[in-house]
């Protein structure tokens, strides 16, 4: 048994579609639970179907490049990737696994070399090193501003669709989700899908979800023709069917222990509606926000009776829960962020990380609400050099604004769109390094460091610790 865990551990991380051609011995289901192991601890996954079939149409290549759904969303790495998987990828398969194809997983798509190791490793480098995945999209008609110039380091530097570099989302804990993708393209009336709402949910989750599988195909996948509806309804029913979550801590032990509410199964059981905890009063049952979010940890969870039990050691247990209390409780004096301070007039709203991530136990947003915090912002503390500078002009008042991503704005066409992104899903974040839309944060450390800096939390190099100790075992 733990021969056969190993070698399909090392088959996933490789990519199931890829492998199972080359391994006649290929398995064709993943037991539920299976565990894969990451940095700090086990992730895994549970489906609600029972166990995992690999081989229905998320596996399948249906398009012309050898990619499938599985070439990018990885059940090992929360079913999204991360980059040091992907870097695995390419040296085990010198830079020609699928997941290395010009139409989307190179920095450029034109003037590059992938005919050798050498220029291949050059053309993959954001895929290699951040996880990112080139994204165009042209600029919408009717735009309220013009693109004066791209200075990209990769080449495609056209202005009329711009080359974005994003991470690819999980496909998993989707029931969660109020947009589908960073900018909200396959949730919005411009592309001929549905805002989510709750009137309107599941049934628009569900069909955005089959728009953005016939979508991926067409692209990503390279498909001459578009996906049925039949297999379109298979992907979705199969990714609506996962939870996935961070289930063992190497520090902390098992997180759903001694009254811990952790891992993939308790997440599976997560009550949800759209709206369900919303900070500006969308909750349709007009309940009050509370900035409690997680409740998955408790002191009786920490409590050992000596300094290391059964594995468990009390002060990593101690740092996960100092970490939960400062993720519901500290303050943050949130200014300066599009969608936020400006939709309600405030310029400085005395919130948490709840305002902004407040689905109970989930931690995304529980209505679409994309905001600009300053993640595309050529400022970001983290550093973004390695990303195209893009300089916007506003038609009405000449105002000329630079940013690595316009966001939502290049769906919308809006000026006060530009860098607003949604919030990602918060659970099996262990697994899926790097953070943000492009991969800016390394570590979930840098990620916090990021909003300690952005928003002058005055947070210690303990609390720092302590929060990124809590994102871990999510």
């Amino acid at each position: 048994m733990m021969k056969f865990r190993l070698w399909l551990s090392g088959a996933l991380l490789l990519g199931l579609t890829s492998v199972a051609a080359a391994e006649s011995e290929a398995p064709t289901v993943l037991p539920n639970l299976f565990p894969f192991p990451n940095a700090t601890g086990i992730l895994k996954t549970f489906n609600a179907t029972g166990r995992l079939d690999l081989t229905g149409p998320f596996f399948q290549s249906l398009g012309t490049n050898g990619r499938s759904c599985a070439t990018c969303h990885q059940p090992a790495d929360g079913w999204s990737v991360s980059a040091a998987h992907v870097e695995d990828r390419f040296e085990r398969s010198h830079g020609l696994d699928p997941i290395f194809r010009t139409n989307d997983g190179s920095n450029c798509d034109h003037n590059i070399d992938t005919a050798t190791m050498e220029g291949r490793r050059k053309a993959y480098s954001l895929l290699r090193t951040r996880g990112l995945i080139r994204i165009t999209l042209a600029v919408p008609a009717g735009a309220e501003f013009d693109v004066v110039s791209v200075r990209n380091p990769y080449g495609c530097s056209e202005t009329s669709t711009l080359s974005m570099y994003r991470r690819p989302l999980p496909a998993t804990n989707l029931r969660f989700l109020t947009t589908v993708m960073w900018d909200g393209r396959e949730s919005s009336p411009q592309t001929g899908t549905k805002p989510i709402t709750f009137a309107t949910n599941p049934a628009d989750l569900l069909s955005d979800l089959a728009h953005q599988a016939m979508g991926a195909a067409l692209g990503h996948a390279q498909a001459t023709t578009a996906p049925t509806q039949e297999q379109q309804k298979k992907i979705v029913d199969f990714e609506m069917a996962l939870s996935t979550a961070q289930a063992i801590d190497f520090g902390a032990g098992a997180l759903d222990v001694q009254s811990a509410s952790g891992g993939p199964i308790i997440l599976s059981e997560q009550p949800f509606f759209v709206g369900i905890n919303d900070p500006l009063g969308l909750n349709p049952f007009k309940t009050p926000f509370t900035p409690v979010i997680f409740t998955l940890f408790n002191n009786r969870w920490a409590h050992v009776s000596g300094p290391e039990e059964h594995g468990h050691h009390p002060d990593r247990r101690a740092s996960i829960l100092r970490g939960q209390a400062l993720f519901n409780s500290r303050t943050i004096n949130i200014s300066g962020v599009g969608g936020l301070n400006d939709a309600t007039g405030l310029p400085v709203i005395n919130g948490t990380c709840g305002t902004c991530h407040d689905s109970f136990n989930v931690g995304n947003h529980s209505t679409g609400a994309p905001l600009n915090i300053g993640i595309a912002d050529v400022t970001n503390p983290l550093g973004v050099h390695y990303l195209p500078v893009i300089t916007l002009r506003n038609k009405t008042d000449g105002t000329e604004l630079s940013t690595t991503d316009p966001g939502r704005a290049l769906i919308s066409g809006k000026w006060t769109d530009i860098g607003k992104f949604k919030g990602p899903i918060l659970r099996g974040l262990a697994a899926r390094a790097p953070y943000f839309h492009n991969g800016s944060a390394a570590t979930l450390k840098e990620a916090v460091e990021f909003y300690n800096i952005r928003f002058g939390m005055g947070l210690t190099h303990q609390e720092i610790a302590d929060l990124a100790a809590f994102l871990t075992v999510l």
